[in-house]
């Protein structure tokens, strides 16, 4: 395009554009500081490079589209160096906001997508909306990486995410506590079962904190309006991540059929690099040339894939737009397109993870990792009048139900297909407010020894409170941040709760509302009160009797049941396998505590007998590495108190997989009579449980 160099009053002739072909090479010419040379410019260069926007050097103007006012050219930063404060997490096509001279950091403005134009392509790149930028997002608790709303950008108020509370502390505390302080290269690259698992707890412990402070406005003017993307970042400065290498195949420490419920987790985990695009590839080098190889794709069904074939895929090509003024964009055979094209020739196996809506919400997906796939068949064909790759690809043989799993249970649910072995399709006789099935596919046993259903625990008396308790008169329902409520006061100036029924609170105990609160059966505050949040079924097992599991994906610290029951005052003579007892010593999930003398003893004096009167909780196995974890839970009323067991989940659970916690140690006098073989068949497995 040619340019006028002249004055910016004068007249510019923005018709003129000319033809113009590329160099087939591009030799830049850098500018040399006064009486400086280098060895590629010997000489002083004759050019001098600038910014378009000015600052010009004498006899130099500005020129069209970039010309501005007199004195209103702004002084460049003066440092173009990469930002230190949030990397990029990924480690390809990244970008980072370049520190001013002021040592803050500025945010790209967003031009936000409109009707206006219409995206025919796959997921994004990444490029332009990806959390590397800082983009800020309204995600109450529960909204994963597919919405795009998006609010303006908000400086921070303090370097470690807002005053209030130093976020960068909370996270040494955790990384302590989980002994990911010291994380090696060695774990970087290659994951395992445990390292995987233990960097999601940490991440999602950080995101429920950080969840917990937005809504308390602690973090002020500073909060971030995605913590899992602030979560993730915060992470990733330390270095904690895994499998930080691409690789074509399986991710270690990651099976088939794992559930993730953002975006972020599979960047953290290694199983999908970039955190908004769609195709991860990599370069393979052939002879002496390289080219790119998908490893892994993201289906989360955005765009135009058609995936309800639990074994075939097609999936849309990246890019493409037809804009509403009649422009359109073909899409490239480049990045992503390139990569899965040759991966079709290669025939290398293509990692795939499939987001699907979450329940009862508009924006939030479940994504689960689908196994291998290899592509098939690749053509072009007309979508709004652009044209669009399609790839075919085909799971291979012999892997774990995953992707059809869930469809297989989405149609038990509609009872679009039966449930097989199914022997009592309610247990709970509609005591819950979700039917619990009871299902044999082992032997012909007909159903657990006799007992009745209840839905919470029977008390004859309830323990008396030290002063009477003062009910709050939030008639909406508790709200985080009031602190004129007093049972945000019983809980350290914090709702326990998300709004979607995460625990978040990292207390030994929880407060609930009680009998005499004002709010309504709703209120976020009573959680454990509303019975069953899954939908769970008892099962008979191999080799351990009747388990508990569930159909639906469970979030980490979602609330799953109580332990129902009757509370009788001391354990029973006789054998009695359905005793919960909260006296026995437990190691707590979260080893970060505001008090940590509190589990140097058992200071809840609550034994339950189920065995007679009981809920699914009752069927619940022990395991030496569970994937729940039981939490108190205090309801007061006056000067009565009532103490409960609520069970959560310790990490994502996915769909049909046994639910289980650790019971517990009881003191040294009674080790050896209650002494019992275990089963878990865990890697952490003691041999033995109480």
């Amino acid at each position: 395009m040619e340019q006028g160099f002249g004055s910016a009053s004068e007249s510019i002739d923005k018709s003129r554009v000319l033809e113009v072909k590329p160099l087939r090479c591009l030799v830049p010419v850098f500018p040399n500081p006064p009486g400086m040379s280098s060895v590629s410019t010997p000489q002083p260069t004759p050019f001098v490079c600038v910014p378009p926007s000015g600052p010009f050097p004498p006899g130099v103007q500005p020129f069209y589209p970039f010309l501005a006012p007199n004195g209103t050219q702004q002084t460049p930063p003066s440092n173009f160096g990469f930002g230190t404060n949030i990397p990029a997490p990924v480690p390809l096509n990244s970008f980072r906001t370049p520190p001013q001279a002021n040592g803050t950091t500025s945010r790209p403005k967003k031009v936000a997508k409109t009707r206006a134009s219409k995206s025919v392509g796959i997921e994004d790149d990444g490029l332009n909306e990806s959390s590397e930028f800082g983009t800020e997002f309204t995600d109450p608790d529960g909204a994963s990486n597919s919405g795009n709303r998006r609010v303006r950008p908000r400086r921070k108020s303090a370097e470690n995410g807002g005053d209030g509370f130093d976020v960068d502390s909370l996270v040494n505390s955790f990384l302590a506590s989980y002994k990911l302080s010291e994380f090696d290269d060695f774990r970087r690259t290659n994951g395992d079962n445990e390292t995987v698992g233990t960097i999601l707890l940490v991440f999602d412990l950080i995101r429920r904190k950080l969840t917990q402070l937005e809504e308390t406005k602690e973090l002020a003017t500073g909060a971030t309006r995605r913590p899992d993307l602030k979560a993730g970042t915060l992470l990733m400065t330390k270095g904690i991540r895994t499998n930080n290498l691409k690789r074509i195949g399986h991710i270690p420490g990651i099976e088939v059929g794992d559930i993730f419920f953002f975006r972020m987790e599979l960047c953290l985990v290694g199983i999908h690099a970039p955190s908004m695009a769609g195709i991860d590839y990599m370069s393979v080098k052939l002879t002496k040339d390289e080219e790119p190889v998908a490893v892994s794709i993201v289906s989360s069904g955005g765009y135009d894939d058609e995936g309800n074939d639990g074994d075939v895929l097609i999936y849309s090509g990246q890019g493409g737009v037809q804009r509403r003024d009649g422009q359109m964009f073909d899409q490239k055979l480049e990045r992503g397109n390139l990569a899965l094209e040759k991966s079709l020739h290669r025939a290398n196996d293509v990692r795939v993870i499939r987001g699907i809506k979450e329940n009862n919400s508009s924006n939030a997906k479940i994504y689960v990792y689908d196994g291998l796939y290899k592509i098939r068949e690749s053509w072009a064909e007309k979508k709004s009048g652009c044209n669009v790759f399609k790839y075919k690809l085909v799971r291979v043989p012999g892997q774990p139900e995953a992707f059809t799993l869930l469809k297989s249970i989405q149609q038990w649910k509609d009872g679009t297909a039966t449930r097989t072995s199914v022997i009592l399709p309610d247990l709970a006789s509609g005591s819950e407010s979700l039917p619990v099935a009871l299902v044999n596919e082992v032997d012909g046993e007909k159903g657990p020894p006799h007992f009745t259903y209840i839905s919470t625990l029977k008390y004859s008396k309830p323990f008396t409170s030290p002063e009477p308790s003062v009910g709050c008169h939030c008639v909406g329902g508790c709200q985080p941040g009031d602190t004129n409520c007093p049972c945000n006061r019983k809980n350290g100036g914090y709702l326990p709760y998300s709004s979607n029924g995460i625990l978040m609170t990292n207390k030994s105990l929880i407060h609930e509302c009680g009998l005499s609160c004002s709010c309504p059966p709703n209120c976020r505050n009573r959680m454990s009160q509303t019975g069953i949040k899954v939908r769970v079924e008892v099962f008979k097992t191999k080799n351990r009797g009747w388990g508990l599991r569930s159909w639906d994906p469970i979030r980490a610290g979602a609330f799953i049941c109580e332990y129902a029951g009757d509370v009788i005052k001391a354990l029973p003579g006789s054998v009695d396998n359905y005793i919960f007892d909260a006296t026995r010593y437990y190691e707590p999930l979260e080893a970060v505590r505001e008090n940590s003398n509190e589990f140097k003893k058992a200071p809840f004096p609550l034994v339950i007998s189920a065995k007679n009167n009981g809920n699914v909780g009752r069927f619940m196995n022990h395991s030496c590495s569970p994937n729940v974890f039981w939490q108190p839970v205090l309801r007061e009323s006056n000067n009565e108190s009532y103490l409960h067991v609520g069970f959560f989940a310790i990490r994502h659970i996915p769909p049909m997989q046994e639910l289980t916690y650790d019971y517990g140690m009881v003191s040294i006098d009674k080790q050896e009579k209650g002494k019992k073989k275990c089963l878990c068949g865990s890697v952490k497995c003691k041999g033995y449980f109480y």
